[in-house]
């Protein structure tokens, strides 16, 4: 290699850091820009329809998703609706805000294929406590 060949293997190393994948989707951050909450937790939105998303194998439910439109950006999102029977708590035109499911790296969670976002509040109520039967859905 030779006394005086650190300096080209520095260029020869920072050249070739764009080849590597990672490195570029973080340098040019097109994470967040592909992202529907643009790089934020949480977003709301209008419920376009309730659809059913078949679970991955082994499992062989239907789970209870709908389609939610943002209102920050338009983008349509699918996002879970968690809790045993709480999708008839949430009707179309309903205000929703969205967050993370939390799977990795930003992909789908457990056995939802495509899905990444989960309801937490329908019309400014927690979900959580509707469907609990703690209280009751508010008129808009």
């Amino acid at each position: 290699m030779g006394l005086m060949n650190a300096g080209r293997l520095m260029k020869k190393s920072r050249k070739f850091r764009w080849k590597d994948k990672k490195y570029k989707v973080a340098k040019l951050d097109l994470y967040s820009k592909s992202d529907p909450l643009e790089g934020k937790n949480q977003a709301k939105g209008i419920v376009i329809e309730k659809v059913q998303k078949e679970a991955k194998q082994p499992n062989s439910a239907m789970r209870k998703c709908c389609r939610v439109q943002l209102i920050k950006n338009s983008r349509g999102v699918t996002a879970f609706i968690p809790g045993n029977l709480a999708q008839k708590f949430i009707e179309e035109h309903d205000e929703v805000i969205v967050e993370r499911i939390g799977g990795k790296q930003g992909r789908s969670k457990g056995d939802i294929p495509g899905v990444r976002f989960k309801i937490i509040k329908v019309n400014d109520q927690p979900l959580h406590r509707l469907w609990k039967g703690k209280i009751e859905k508010g008129r808009r």
